[in-house]
């Protein structure tokens, strides 16, 4: 029987998707859960999963070639099936798939158009507004901008002059002020790129669908970095370092065991409970933010958990392969992690359908009261920010002061 198979959402925001290779060629023999194909989303490039068997009969659409999601792709069969005709499909042609460089979009199309007008000079709107006010003639400027139109900058460069010094009395009389650079930002429009459009959509829908809430406190990591500075000793060029990220996500599994409302999605009148957990890792690339997930860390001891967040982090960055769309889809809860940033403390956005998602800042030395004496300890600030059709204020608290008790009794993690 012929299946069909279609360009799959593989993100909760993904509308298109493009063809960067396949993996299996007509007449090819496939099984389920075999890899088809090579997709590109906004974010990233995903393996394709066939969800039937049979012979890959043909190819609709050929490699570079964007479609939207449930588009026909390819046909699944057996041998002496018969091929439905694609009335107008996507031919299998490979077009130059689209640049991740975004095409820059025409903006302000009334100005550009008499910009363009015969005798006319090309400039923008404030070029001209100040050239106005200071009685520059534009025909004098020389344009930088594109296709010689006279930008902001070009006139404020040419009728710029260095401030005039002013006098100085008293104790100050022999400082000299330096004159000041003159500076001028580019005032043009910025297109989106494809990934940073689609991280608007999913955290516009996030913000006005999930009633956010939020609670913070410190952990003190003072006997969590002795344990792994001990445990990293241990291990040494044998296996895979631990991160405090690693600590953090295998905290987080514990607690989620013993609390597992925070592993569920709303869905109107009931909660969608998940069996598996998977712990979403918040990673910054250079064009934007992707949340790619290590699956079922229930399963995995702290050494395990650092290995696959390394696989993890250098698959999205390019390096031994895909992610599959499963890590980039199958998410119950979320870590963003902003510690090497310096940063002290921030509350994340949750990732859509997930409930909740941990925002940890770096770890500092601060002086603390033990006993009533003041200490230094190593503390990092946490925040929880959680879905309120799902958890309470309480529910959250409890979840995020289990937590801290694993982090501040790190030998739990080993169990």
């Amino acid at each position: 029987m012929i299946t069909e198979v279609v360009m799959p959402a593989m993100g909760a925001d993904m509308t298109e998707g493009t063809v960067v290779k396949w993996l299996k060629s007509e007449g090819d023999e496939v099984g389920r859960g075999d890899i088809l194909a090579e997709i590109e989303t906004d974010k990233t490039v995903v393996e394709m999963e066939a969800y039937g068997a049979g012979l890959l009969r043909k190819i609709v659409v050929g490699e570079g070639v964007r479609v939207p999601v449930g588009d026909l792709i390819a046909y699944l069969g057996d041998a002496d099936d018969t091929i439905p005709e694609t009335n107008g499909a996507t031919p299998v042609v490979a077009t130059p798939a689209a640049s991740t460089t975004p095409t820059p979009v025409a903006t302000a199309p009334a100005a550009a158009a008499s910009e363009a007008l015969p005798g006319r000079i090309k400039a923008s709107p404030v070029a001209r507004k100040i050239a106005a006010e200071r009685g520059i003639d534009l025909a004098t400027v020389t344009g930088t901008g594109p296709g010689g139109r006279v930008t902001r900058a070009d006139v404020e460069g040419l009728s710029a002059t260095p401030p005039a010094a002013s006098p100085v009395s008293g104790a100050a009389a022999h400082i000299q002020a330096a004159p000041v650079a003159q500076v001028t930002l580019s005032g043009e429009d910025i297109p989106l790129s494809p990934m940073r459009q689609a991280i608007a959509r999913v955290t516009v829908r996030s913000k006005t669908e999930n009633p956010h809430y939020y609670i913070d406190l410190s952990i003190d990591m003072t006997e969590a970095m002795s344990l792994r500075q001990r445990l990293n000793e241990e291990v040494g060029e044998a296996g895979p370092r631990i991160s405090v990220n690693d600590m953090i996500i295998r905290a987080c599994t514990k607690a989620i065991i013993k609390y597992p409302k925070l592993n569920t999605t709303f869905a109107d009148d009931h909660l969608i409970g998940h069996a598996d957990i998977n712990i979403g890792i918040a990673i910054a690339l250079e064009v934007g933010l992707i949340v790619p997930s290590i699956l079922r860390t229930q399963n995995m001891g702290l050494l395990q958990i650092a290995a696959a967040t390394k696989d993890l982090a250098n698959r999205v960055r390019g390096e031994g392969g895909a992610l599959t769309l499963e890590e980039n889809t199958a998410g119950t809860f979320s870590i963003s992690n902003m510690g090497m940033l310096g940063v002290d403390n921030f509350q994340a956005i949750i990732v859509p359908p997930q409930s909740a998602i941990l925002a940890v800042g770096a770890i500092s030395a601060q002086p603390v009261v033990r006993d009533g004496e003041i200490v230094i300890r190593q503390i990092m600030k946490a925040s929880l920010s959680a879905d309120h059709r799902v958890t309470d204020g309480a529910e959250g608290g409890t979840f995020l002061g289990e937590i801290r008790r694993l982090l501040e009794n790190p030998v739990s993690l080993l169990v």
